[in-house]
């Protein structure tokens, strides 16, 4: 909700880029604070590759979205994060996927296919963006949290969340401080509009990547990113309540067996194949 907001004042790549900057100047004199300082110095490198990953990139996908479709369909895209991050774990790292994980990858995605037919369309003859052209970078912002899970297990194990949720911002910061500059909007922002963007960047960005990470490190990447799973819940209720968006039966089917995928793909719920 507060990205939609701030998106249709800045625009989706300064709305990013905003997000990221205030994350880190929030995160920076607690890293100072706890004496975490060298930590980050050491693995900057993977730290600044995984905040493009898993902020910048995300952000402005997911802010260009959100000025073509609603929250609630977003949040639901946003589920399928998990998704992805199995899939990739299990690519790239060799995590083992048995019979009732790979059947939830099969139902999930199956569940996107349904979600994507219905709600896209690349025709823009009302004069307005395509919304499979949304839905695509909804997609995109999710595939790079899956590989930016599985980097941040590959290469910053045993990194203190807090380090690698400063870095993560702050690298994503200066990689977008060209597009904020570049694509500032040439009108007044609302104070409405800079209060969702430090509510973004403070909240939704600082402080929860510190507990993301602190996740990743103890119970690895492919489980943590199930707290996806609450984001459709609160988006939709938002979006209804706030935004005035309007919820569909088919939105609200798919979203239910992409989380019914998920919740087997992360082995959250489980079942074996009777042996005969």
């Amino acid at each position: 909700m507060f990205m939609r907001i701030g998106a249709r004042e800045f625009g989706p790549l300064p709305t990013a880029g905003l997000r990221v900057s205030i994350a880190a100047v929030f995160l920076l004199p607690l890293l100072l604070l706890k004496g975490q300082g060298k930590q980050l110095i050491t693995n900057w490198k993977p730290t600044f590759v995984v905040g493009i990953l898993n902020s910048a990139l995300p952000f402005i996908c997911f802010s260009f979205a959100l000025l073509h479709i609603s929250t609630g369909l977003t949040s639901i895209m946003n589920a399928t994060v998990p998704l992805f991050g199995a899939a990739i774990a299990w690519i790239w790292l060799g995590d083992k996927l048995n019979f009732s994980r790979t059947v939830g990858l099969l139902v999930g995605f199956f569940g996107i296919t349904l979600l994507v037919y219905k709600k896209s369309s690349f025709s823009n003859d009302s004069g307005q963006m395509a919304t499979g052209w949304a839905i695509l970078a909804c997609l995109g912002a999710c595939l790079c949290y899956g590989i930016a899970a599985s980097v941040t297990r590959k290469f910053m194990a045993g990194m203190p969340s807090l380090a690698a949720a400063t870095g993560s911002q702050t690298g994503a910061a200066l990689a977008m401080v060209p597009f904020v500059i570049g694509f500032w909007p040439d009108h007044p922002v609302s104070t409405h509009a800079w209060l969702a963007l430090l509510a973004l960047g403070v909240m939704c960005s600082g402080v929860a990547y510190i507990l993301f990470f602190r996740l990743i490190e103890r119970i690895g990447p492919t489980k943590t990113l199930s707290v996806t799973f609450a984001i459709p819940v609160f988006a939709i209720l938002y979006g209804v309540l706030l935004l005035g968006e309007e919820v569909t039966g088919w939105m609200l089917g798919c979203g239910l067996i992409i989380v019914a995928g998920t919740t087997l793909s992360t082995g959250l719920v489980s079942f074996n194949r009777s042996k005969q």
